[in-house]
């Protein structure tokens, strides 16, 4: 499976970030580490939602999808 991810920082509410993954588990424990240089100066993150697909570049397609004007206006309104 691929996954699209919305998380959220617990400490500055108003970062949010998108990515993508093929083991979340180990992805948010990642940014919770401070390993992605995107997201290590507001950790902790919570999972606000993920979203599974079995063909890796649909996922790739709907991430390309949330970070675009529209897309992130469908996520304000359906996911955050």
């Amino acid at each position: 499976m691929f996954y699209v991810y919305l998380i959220q920082s617990e400490a500055f509410p108003e970062q949010r970030y998108v990515g993508f993954t093929s083991d979340l588990k180990k992805r948010i424990a990642t940014h919770n580490a401070g390993g992605s240089v995107h997201t290590s100066k507001y950790k902790p993150w919570k999972l606000v939602s993920y979203h599974a697909f079995l063909e890796e570049h649909r996922a790739r397609e709907f991430e390309h999808y949330l970070k675009t004007g529209s897309g992130k206006a469908f996520a304000n309104k359906r996911f955050w």
